[in-house]
């Protein structure tokens, strides 16, 4: 009852309603949504328009699988738990709306496959190399301390796997790449953006921050500095 409820909560906080729906028996519980809607063809943010010098900024911290794991094995402290917890529920809503304000046209959300699984769906899409700054990349309070006390996920291990050969690694620590590839549950976004219009877009959005640039295409879809 509750996570229909808070399903619906979330829904009606986004402006949509719920209109139909199906169960399926399973031993395990599960929940989703699909949505359906309209979107004013002008208007459509895509993976296929960043442009060789747009900013890119991520909208949310990493972390959620990282500590999500760590909670189920008992290693997360109740904090750290509410922090995750208020980063997964809150809406993409005023993210979104202020990049079509300002005329963004490049964005993709940032979940399963982690930061740079779903940067590199961009960088594919819009034929371009991006240029990540690892120490500017926010992360949860407790991720990176849960993942050197030994929390893991499979889903990371995936897309480290998948990511291996597409991205220059750097001096990037074992660290950061596991919150790089962290699979992320109701992340923020990944916006790329004219250098002129950043400054604006992050003082509309709280929690937003600049993470790298977008450069002409190279030998790997992703670049660490």
């Amino acid at each position: 009852t509750e996570i229909l409820r808070g399903g619906q909560d979330k829904v009606h906080e986004a402006g949509a309603v719920i209109v139909g729906g199906h169960t399926i028996i399973d031993e395990e519980l599960k929940y989703g949504l699909a949505v359906t809607g309209r979107v004013d063809p002008r208007h459509i943010l895509t993976n296929a328009s960043a442009r060789e010098g747009d900013v890119l900024i991520l909208t949310k911290a990493l972390g959620t699988g990282i500590l999500a794991t760590a909670r189920k094995n008992g290693m997360l402290g109740d904090s750290e738990h509410a922090a995750m917890i208020d980063s997964m529920t809150t809406l993409n809503s005023i993210a979104s709306k202020a990049a079509v304000e300002l005329g963004a046209r490049c964005a993709t959300d940032v979940t399963g496959f982690g930061l740079l699984g779903h940067a590199s769906h961009i960088a594919k899409a819009s034929q371009v190399t991006l240029m990540i700054r690892v120490s500017e990349v926010p992360a949860l309070a407790g991720a990176r301390s849960a993942w050197a006390r030994g929390a893991r996920t499979g889903g990371a291990e995936r897309n480290a796997a998948y990511l291996l050969s597409l991205v220059d690694w750097g001096d990037a620590s074992d660290e950061d790449r596991a919150l790089l590839v962290d699979p992320q549950t109701s992340g923020g976004l990944l916006i790329a953006l004219p250098a002129l219009l950043a400054r604006d877009y992050l003082s509309r959005v709280p929690g937003a921050v600049a993470v790298g640039e977008v450069r002409s295409r190279a030998s790997h879809d992703i670049v660490l500095t």
